[in-house]
């Protein structure tokens, strides 16, 4: 069957059909696919269970919070499509039987999340919307002024877009006083509270319970990936640093990844396939233990998640006795591109200074300090949930897209 044909526009994102191109539609198998034909575009189908699960009528829908009404138990197991007509130029209805359920989709919804298409033939592991970097990156560091992104939106979506994409910002103007990296984080959602609280001091002691309160050199690392799930955010606001030395360093996991992957899919896949084990003791408070691999990527092979930290690696049991040697031969090539000179950026922080990495992503450490001067930082943890809903609320508001970076 076949609905009449209407003029649609605006069929963002990837590509638009030019204006007054028709749009047409046609049942397939029986009832069971929907044929959607771009002109110009190409044809798409959707199989009906699909399109009655993602109706957007009232019965199905939310119309405040767009979450579903049914279950996936409320559709028949043998719905097919009875009819269906585009209506207004820009959208669609649709009744499907057994029931004969109605329901309306927005034609730009549908091209948005067409899903019978070829996927995109692009050699990458890292999500479109990340850019990875590496040492060059030391003289584009995205930063903004506290004070701004308080009082201006524009700046701070323009921040938080740049923690998203590059992993990693700075942040000037932050008041010196205890607790202010709290503040910071108000800006977007509430800290993670962890056995360490809601935040927790970095300076050196006599007898840490954690080697980040020494004055010593410290590899770059992902913090505690003993966790499960690991805080994937963290926030280092400095109050003093007067010491000797003490440079923070970051590094880019992902563009270390890339690297590996490059040099050797064999060992990229070794550290992707088989898990490590993490633990750590925290005296009487705590004792965390999580098993996850080094790289972690979904099924389809994109990167979701770097852990590294040798000082918190436990010894390695997941690992088959034939791989053994082979692995430890990847783990040490990751680890020589993560402190390489080519992916390093290092910077000293003084008071009222503030930097931020996924740490899902971007590794962090620093240089060993000496003198009488006191290095004395303040960490906390966050969540990037909490920041992703930020920068979708800040654009709603501002009507604005993908704003892009600041640089």
């Amino acid at each position: 069957m076949r609905g009449p044909s209407v003029n649609i526009t605006n069929m963002s994102p990837t590509t638009q059909p030019n204006d007054g191109s028709l749009v047409t539609v046609e049942i397939l198998d029986n009832g069971n696919l929907l044929n959607v034909c771009w002109p110009e575009l190409g044809q798409s189908r959707f199989h009906a269970v699909w399109l009655r699960d993602n109706g957007q009528d009232s019965q199905t829908r939310d119309a405040s919070n767009y979450q579903k009404l049914i279950t996936l138990n409320d559709i028949p197991v043998q719905t097919l499509i009875d009819s269906a007509i585009v209506l207004d130029g820009d959208k669609m209805e649709l009744v499907f039987n057994p029931d004969g359920w109605s329901t309306v989709i927005g034609l730009e919804w549908l091209w948005e999340r067409r899903y019978d298409r070829e996927p995109d033939r692009v050699d990458r592991i890292c999500p479109p919307t990340v850019t990875t970097w590496g040492a060059e990156f030391a003289n584009s560091l995205p930063r903004a002024s506290y004070l701004e992104a308080k009082s201006d939106p524009h700046v701070l979506l323009d921040w938080l877009s740049s923690i998203d994409r590059y992993g990693t910002a700075l942040l000037d103007d932050v008041q010196v006083q205890s607790e202010a990296v709290l503040d910071v984080i108000s800006l977007f959602g509430p800290p993670r509270e962890t056995n360490y609280g809601r935040y927790f001091e970095i300076k050196a002691q006599s007898q840490p319970t954690n080697l980040a309160n020494t004055s010593l050199g410290l590899q770059v690392h992902t913090d505690n990936p003993y966790r499960d799930p690991v805080p994937t955010l963290q926030f280092f606001g400095c109050l003093q640093n007067d010491a000797q030395g003490g440079d923070s360093v970051i590094v880019d996991g992902f563009r270390a990844a890339e690297l590996l992957r490059k040099a050797s899919p064999s060992h990229f896949e070794l550290l992707t396939k088989h898990s490590a084990q993490f633990d750590f003791h925290g005296g009487k408070n705590a004792h965390l233990r999580a098993t996850r691999p080094i790289l972690e990527c979904s099924p389809e092979g994109e990167l979701l998640c770097v852990r590294f930290n040798n000082r918190s690696a436990d010894a390695f049991t997941q690992i088959p006795f034939e791989r053994m040697q082979e692995y430890y031969e990847a783990y040490r090539h990751f680890a020589e591109l993560l402190t390489s000179g080519q992916l390093e950026v290092s910077f000293k922080l003084n008071a009222g200074q503030l930097f931020v990495t996924d740490n899902t992503r971007v590794l962090h450490g620093r240089k060993g300090f000496s003198g009488s001067g006191l290095r004395w930082m303040q960490g906390a943890y966050a969540d990037k949930d909490a920041l992703k809903s930020k920068i979708l609320l800040l654009q709603r508001e501002l009507s604005v897209g993908d704003r892009g970076v600041v640089g």
